[in-house]
């Protein structure tokens, strides 16, 4: 299935295909103050429709994570970084997803914070 989202303003826009069965809630440092619902794509099944001169970068800890930020609104809709496989993925704050049942989709607590 094919899903859109974008950040708040709209400057920000993607699509990613993939099948939605669950998100991901993590409590390490970032995560946990900014509330996303992570869902993992391989970077292929990602396109960012427009917005990459809105988007800025924060990277912290070990920076494997790009967790990519509206500069307009200071959403984030979406961060890059590499599978425990190396392959390259998009975690996408299915928050920032249009049309989905938050309800609906199951939540996996993972402890971030003991890494």
């Amino acid at each position: 299935m094919q899903y859109k989202g974008s950040c708040h303003c709209g400057a920000v826009a993607f699509e990613a295909e993939g099948e939605l069965s669950g998100a991901m809630a993590c409590n390490c440092s970032i995560c946990q103050r900014r509330g996303s619902l992570l869902w993992f794509v391989p970077r292929t099944r990602f396109r960012l429709l427009k917005g990459e001169e809105s988007l800025t970068t924060y990277t912290f800890n070990k920076h494997a994570i790009q967790h990519r930020f509206c500069k307009v609104c200071g959403i984030l809709p979406f961060a890059e970084g590499k599978m425990p496989d190396g392959t390259p993925m998009a975690a996408i704050n299915i928050r920032s997803i249009e049309d989905i049942d938050l309800d609906g989709i199951p939540v996996q607590h993972y402890d971030g914070r003991s890494l």
